[in-house]
């Protein structure tokens, strides 16, 4: 990692959770990180405990709604003046609403396929462009995906969500193809965890907070700082390696 010291890494969906532990963890390592989030507030809490820890990096915080394109794009060009520009992306930002495909509410499904997908592909073109404007030829694109991403559970309430996942798989091998026949060594990655206890269930699971509990009981589930050490490992690996995706779910996890 040390080839990474005092480079920039921008971390979407910073505020909590697995994208709260990757900022973390690339502070820990040098780097600058810009964490955005629609609120800002818990990432201004961490950035001022890698300060108290004595953390090498920083963590810039970064108020941005990824849905709005205009606000994303505003966010790029802060980058620039701020810190010259992107040298890593890590779209972490996600969300899955209960909506299946019989009755669904169309509003939800945009929501999820904008959060999900679309801004992912709008953070990856500006993170690349801001790249090549600088001639920065090692950089790196990691997209947090996961294991809904290559399989469909038998779980109506997942089903579209479980689509937008399968999208940045594909995703994510078409701009491996497109950065090599760019000629760049800038590289892109799949992380795909299973079952991690973060937020993201207990929001499904709103109107049955139990129930998502005893999922987390169920079994030894990944934490958060599991999904961030793979990050390190990804950007750790030497230049010429090309990691394309991890997948990663809890020994005790069936599916």
């Amino acid at each position: 990692m040390d080839r990474w010291r005092g480079r920039v890494a921008l971390v979407t969906g910073a505020s909590v959770g697995i994208g709260a532990a990757i900022a973390k963890s690339l502070v820990q390592h040098g780097m600058k990180v810009v964490g955005c989030a629609r609120n800002v507030d818990q990432i201004e809490k961490l950035a001022a405990e890698c300060v108290s820890s004595g953390f090498s990096g920083a963590l810039f915080p970064y108020k941005c709604d990824l849905s709005v394109e205009d606000e994303v794009l505003s966010m790029f060009s802060w980058i620039k003046t701020q810190h010259k520009g992107v040298d890593v992306c890590i779209n972490n930002a996600g969300l899955a609403l209960p909506e299946p495909l019989l009755s669904g509410k169309t509003s939800s499904w945009r929501t999820m396929m904008d959060v999900n997908f679309t801004a992912l592909a709008v953070c990856t073109r500006e993170a690349y462009q801001s790249m090549k404007e600088r001639k920065v030829d090692d950089g790196h694109i990691i997209n947090i995906n996961g294991m809904c991403g290559h399989r469909v559970l038998h779980n109506a309430d997942l089903h579209f969500y479980t689509a937008t996942k399968y999208a940045v798989t594909a995703l994510t091998e078409g701009l491996r193809q497109e950065l090599q026949e760019a000629k760049t060594q800038i590289r892109a990655t799949s992380i795909c965890p299973g079952l991690v206890e973060t937020q993201l269930t207990y929001r499904l699971l709103s109107q049955n907070p139990k129930k998502a509990a005893d999922i987390y009981k169920s079994i030894e589930c990944l934490q958060a700082d599991d999904i961030a050490n793979a990050v390190v490992y990804v950007l750790s690996a030497p230049p010429h390696v090309q990691i394309g995706e991890i997948q990663m779910r809890p020994v005790e996890q069936l599916t």
